[in-house]
């Protein structure tokens, strides 16, 4: 999908954009700082509760941190204006609610890493780290942490 805008490829990848969710707790949903936006995390739409490795698979996590990336995205236009003005994703960081020898949190963060590079393209490559997590608010399956360079 080269050459085509951040709305054009979202409109490609049957995406549409839902309402910025709010914060569930008392914090920001977002902080600027000069042209940095930490956005803070953000889990998957309908609120699944349960852990990988004994609810849910790779497969249904890969899915999972891919939604949770929508309201990643979701929140960034909120506060971006436009994903237009994305200059660069820069850091993804997942947390993975699993079980003890759940082995594939990597290959779970992948949904929301794929999700990034197909909005944005080159501008999509990010540095990232996942953790495992005995729990998560909510019992969710994964929350998503993240960092982008916008326009000033």
């Amino acid at each position: 999908m080269t050459g085509l805008t951040v709305y054009e490829r979202l409109n490609r990848l049957g995406i549409t954009l839902p309402s910025a969710s709010e914060p569930a707790a008392k914090y920001a949903n977002y902080v600027k700082v000069n042209n940095l936006l930490f956005v803070s995390g953000k889990g998957p739409a309908g609120n699944p509760d349960g852990k990988l490795g004994e609810d849910f698979t790779t497969i249904a996590g890969y899915q999972f941190a891919r939604q949770a990336g929508i309201e990643v995205l979701a929140v960034l236009q909120s506060a971006a204006g436009s994903l237009d003005n994305v200059k660069r994703v820069v850091k993804i960081q997942g947390f993975v609610n699993a079980t003890p020898h759940f082995k594939e949190h990597h290959k779970v963060l992948d949904g929301c890493s794929d999700l990034m590079l197909d909005v944005f393209g080159d501008k999509g490559a990010h540095a990232r780290s996942v953790f495992g997590a005995v729990s998560l608010r909510d019992n969710l399956p994964i929350i998503i942490d993240s960092l982008f360079e916008i326009e000033q």
